[in-house]
């Protein structure tokens, strides 16, 4: 066989290795793209290998490209809210061709857009008014531009400041929007003196950050929210609350008896706004929902920044959809519900089931006692009982067999744990069970 040669003329043209890889789906102004960085590295080389194994690793690079691009997949992981597969699954919606986003029907005139939508989500809220940003973190900022325009000072507990995702932190956030946090008592102890005595004449707001992605225990103490939201109406200081992952159904039925807040609750016992997520515990797509007092609400709307924030077509669709289905008194049957209150006993059927299934495949299979989580930054110490689907192939390696199945179609995610792959039932619907069979199949035999 023929070594390498460092001839650059031993390395092919683009059309060459077009006609090689004419199977790819990707758009051909993308194929040649990748062609061509690879030529280009290759030139730069002092060894050319030969045109098959230029070919490919040319697919090889394509085929990481393919899998880049936004698609269903088989979520095994057993996390309910999973961060990195878009948070909470959603219903399938298409909305084709125009809307009336900005379109009163009944006038024929130029509307206000999301207008319906606002009146759904300020029902579920018990709320004079509602709005929707891009996400949560967003309404925290539109909150505080526009209520620290005059009054720069926003208090907050220190035992609230929180870090979210992707490394952001609280107090960054705060300060990203021009307001100047002033932090009160301990990381585990803060009093209603604490709140009153920073109250001063330059007091934009009281903030409470609902701690959605972690809990204290042990010697901790804050107030309760109806004394805050009494302290902050006699000092006439605006008082918001972020929940977080904002949840609209009660949680104390699946979640062993612990209870999250209400957006209706909140609101409720007194505070003027309240914010949460819509892609976490809501079960809808990523957005922030803003809602309240509707003098606040109105405001806020016509803030010059609120035109940034702004969510398209698709994602009010997709929210209202979501916020119907709970009007409708259905929004136990939206997937996040259905995962959430799926009972021990029908996750061991599927599981066991599907492990009868696989009997004689080259692998160990067994059904394994486990905990899923509800994910999202939500409700961290409430694990929910499950079993999971356990497998060790023969003569795979198992970061192999996981990779394998990450570029199945559908993607398969599982988790390597104990040196066995596992696979969590509850966070995959019934109807994806044949592609996961077909998929665990093949790459059990394929080389």
């Amino acid at each position: 066989m023929a070594g390498p040669r460092n001839n650059l003329r031993a390395i092919p043209g683009v059309d060459t290795i077009l006609e090689a890889v004419t199977d790819c789906s990707l758009p051909r102004p993308l194929v040649v793209a990748v062609i061509r960085a690879e030529l280009q590295m290759l030139r730069k080389s002092t060894c050319i290998p030969g045109l098959e194994k230029i070919t490919a690793t040319i697919r090889e690079r394509l085929g990481d490209l393919a899998l880049s691009r936004l698609q269903s997949v088989i979520n095994g992981t057993g996390v309910v809210v999973h961060t990195n597969l878009g948070r909470s699954p959603i219903n399938p919606l298409v909305t084709a061709g125009f809307v009336n986003l900005e379109m009163d029907l009944v006038t024929g005139r130029r509307g206000g857009r999301a207008g319906y939508l606002e009146r759904c989500l300020a029902e579920l809220c018990g709320a004079e008014a509602a709005m929707v940003v891009n996400n949560c973190a967003a309404a925290l900022v539109l909150n505080l531009r526009h209520l620290t325009v005059k009054k720069k000072e926003v208090i907050v507990s220190r035992g609230e400041l929180v870090q979210i995702g992707g490394g952001f932190r609280l107090p960054d956030i705060l300060e990203s929007s021009g307001a100047k946090l002033r932090e009160i008592g301990a990381t585990n102890h803060t009093t209603l003196n604490d709140y009153a005595g920073a109250i001063g004449s330059q007091t934009g707001l009281i903030l409470k950050v609902h701690r959605s992605n972690f809990f204290m225990d042990g010697f901790v103490a804050a107030p309760k929210r109806r004394e805050l939201t009494a302290l902050a109406r006699k000092k006439r200081v605006p008082f918001v609350e972020d929940l977080g992952s904002g949840v609209l159904l009660p949680t104390g039925d699946w979640a062993e008896g612990h209870h999250e807040p209400m957006p209706s609750e909140v609101l409720k016992e007194g505070a003027d706004i309240v914010c949460f997520s819509g892609d976490k515990l809501m079960g809808g797509p990523q957005s922030g929902i803003i809602a309240g007092r509707a003098r606040h609400v109105q405001a806020l709307k016509k803030h010059p920044f609120f035109r940034a924030l702004r969510c398209d077509k698709l994602v009010l669709s997709a929210l209202q959809s979501t916020a119907e289905h709970y009007l409708h008194n259905q929004g136990g049957t939206l997937p996040l519900h259905r995962m959430l209150r799926a009972d021990l006993a029908s996750i061991q059927r599927r599981t066991r089931k599907l492990a009868r299934a696989l009997k004689g495949m080259p692998a160990k299979v067994c059904v394994t006692p486990g905990h899923s989580q509800v994910g999202g930054g939500a409700l961290p110490q409430v694990p929910l009982p499950t079993v999971t689907l356990d497998i060790v192939p023969n003569d795979i390696r198992l970061t192999d067999f996981a990779a394998r199945l990450r570029r199945a179609t559908p993607p398969v995610i599982g988790v390597i744990s104990g040196r066995r792959f596992r696979l969590d039932l509850r966070t995959i619907l019934p109807d994806q069970e044949k592609s996961l069979m077909n998929s665990i199949r093949q790459n059990l035999v394929s080389k």
